[in-house]
């Protein structure tokens, strides 16, 4: 089980450093939902397949898009709250992650409670639709409205890289490794810890200014939604597919059903980002 849980940290690691990068390079708005396409949850998926039986499987992935509903009131604070505050400095910032923190945690424990006698009733199946179409319409409303997202205009130190790849690998690995205690509603949880997106906005917030994270913030709650829509689909596609190739589907079918129009609807409809003065990192 350790091998298990190292491959999924390490590849979890790698895709945590590639999304603030790939926000940085084309800013908020396509960055946003890009940076968002299911990642860190395939190598979780691996993982739990392996660590678990199929109906172990179900129940941590049924709990995925309540995770990530979490982490879509994680990002709103992102989102509401340093436009309300007097301040853009480092009190600010930790102001922000510190309520954005304690929210994630509050709604932890609210679906940790609800959902565990819910699943003895209701199939894993239908628990994970409902939690993906009431995310994909939180995406949708905080993504809309002109908001600036500008790209990143410094270059993030090799230390500062490798800090955000360890939080998330770390949270992944936590994730595998509960699954394998027999804890999949804990696993679940775990998988979607805000790792990515607490070492993203933390991460851009310091190297870029509060407008890059600010501006992101909305079409990544958005994006986020496929990996809602892949844990769906990894429900039927692992156990009968296997680990690699229902990985392959599931990732594709997400991307196709959901990145995809995403992007297009970002580029395409009124939700251009409002102009902006080039952003000036804090000193």
């Amino acid at each position: 089980m350790l091998t298990t849980v190292a491959l999924s940290a390490v590849l979890s690691a790698v895709v945590a450093i590639a999304v603030t990068l790939v926000i940085e390079r084309w800013g908020g708005r396509i960055g946003g939902v890009v940076g968002t396409l299911p990642t860190t949850i395939v190598p979780a998926g691996i993982g739990l397949a392996l660590a678990s039986d199929a109906e172990a499987l179900a129940a941590s992935l049924a709990v995925v898009p309540y995770g990530m509903l979490m982490n879509g009131c994680f990002l709103l604070v992102y989102v509401f709250l340093p436009p309300r505050l007097s301040g853009q400095g480092g009190g600010a910032l930790a102001l922000t992650t510190t309520s954005a923190l304690l929210v994630w945690g509050a709604f932890g424990a609210l679906v940790l409670f609800a959902l565990d006698p819910l699943l003895l009733r209701v199939d894993p199946e239908t628990v994970a639709l409902v939690g993906t179409v009431a995310l994909g319409g939180m995406g949708l409303m905080a993504a809309r409205g002109p908001r600036p997202a500008p790209s990143g205009h410094r270059s993030p130190g090799a230390l500062e890289i490798m800090s955000r790849g360890l939080a998330a690998g770390a949270a992944i690995g936590l994730a595998v490794f509960l699954s394998g205690l027999g804890l999949p509603l804990l696993a679940g949880l775990s998988s979607v810890f805000p790792a990515i997106f607490l070492t993203t906005m933390v991460g851009l917030w310091l190297s870029q200014g509060p407008d890059v994270p600010l501006g992101a913030a909305g079409p990544m709650l958005l994006g986020s939604t496929s990996v809602a829509v892949y844990a769906c689909l990894a429900m039927w596609s692992l156990p009968n597919l296997g680990v690699w190739w229902g990985s392959a589907v599931a990732w594709c079918l997400s991307v196709v059903l959901w990145t995809l129009p995403c992007s297009w609807w970002v580029m395409r409809s009124g939700s251009t980002p409002a102009p902006t003065t080039q952003v000036q990192a804090p000193q």
